[in-house]
């Protein structure tokens, strides 16, 4: 018996669809079975951003429509789900590429940062996509993008993406915690949200003033007292001031 979710004769037009690679941004056609392509510009490999696994709850052939797929997909679905993460992001800012470039780019310091530390990188690379997610929802309340109001609106929208995605709860939950004080660390955090925080200190920096005049070493300084992990401080060095 053929899944009738599979069999090509069920299908509606929309079963094959464009989209683009979250990496670069390159067009990509998917068909709706396809769980994942390669981008034709920079050769990474996507996962389909409408793929749906929620049938596999309570379909009695769940087994042998799951074991058709390669097995990287099945085994690595916490790692895969940024790649949907940052299609959804994108949707979300639709034209805005000035907060869709930063996010992209947090989000490859973070990859980074998340490796040198080994922390969790489904979480880390999902907040760093989504960490400026309630910007948009802060303007349209409050006319204006501040941290406290970014903070404050960013969980709802990111929990209810994430949810739509199909996220495990407790990925959501920490997700949504981070986001929720992103620009504001407690005494004592957690690896992920450290992992998450360097990557948007680093960014900002990058993309701001950089040491605007300031001496070498009171720069490497400022950059101890501000980065929360040994491997950011590194990199912010690496990037801030010796390519500089």
């Amino acid at each position: 018996m053929k899944c009738p979710g599979q069999d090509t004769q069920y299908w509606n037009p929309d079963a094959i669809f464009e989209t683009e690679c979250p990496e670069c941004g390159h067009p990509m056609e998917f068909f709706k079975d396809d769980a994942t392509r390669r981008c034709g510009n920079c050769k990474k490999k996507i996962v389909n951003p409408k793929m749906d696994f929620g049938c596999a709850s309570y379909c009695q052939f769940a087994e042998q429509c799951l074991g058709t797929l390669p097995e990287e997909f099945v085994g690595q679905m916490d790692d895969l789900l940024k790649d949907r993460v940052a299609v959804e992001m994108k949707r979300y800012f639709g034209t805005d590429f000035k907060r869709i470039g930063h996010a992209g780019k947090v989000a490859r310091y973070a990859e980074t940062l998340g490796k040198q530390e080994k922390a969790d990188l489904a979480v880390v690379l999902c907040a760093a996509y989504l960490h400026d997610i309630g910007i948009k929802n802060a303007e349209e309340k409050y006319n204006s993008p501040a941290a406290e109001y970014q903070e404050q609106e960013g969980p709802a929208v990111a929990r209810e993406l994430l949810e739509k995605l199909g996220a495990k709860e407790d990925l959501v939950d920490e997700v949504c915690d981070i986001i929720g004080h992103h620009h504001h660390p407690r005494d004592e955090e957690t690896l992920n949200f450290k992992v998450l925080y360097d990557a948007d200190m680093l960014t900002n920096m990058d993309e701001c003033e950089k040491k605007n005049g300031v001496d070498s070493k009171e720069f490497s300084e400022k950059i101890d007292r501000l980065f929360l992990t040994e491997s950011g401080k590194a990199l912010a060095k690496e990037v801030l001031i010796q390519n500089n």
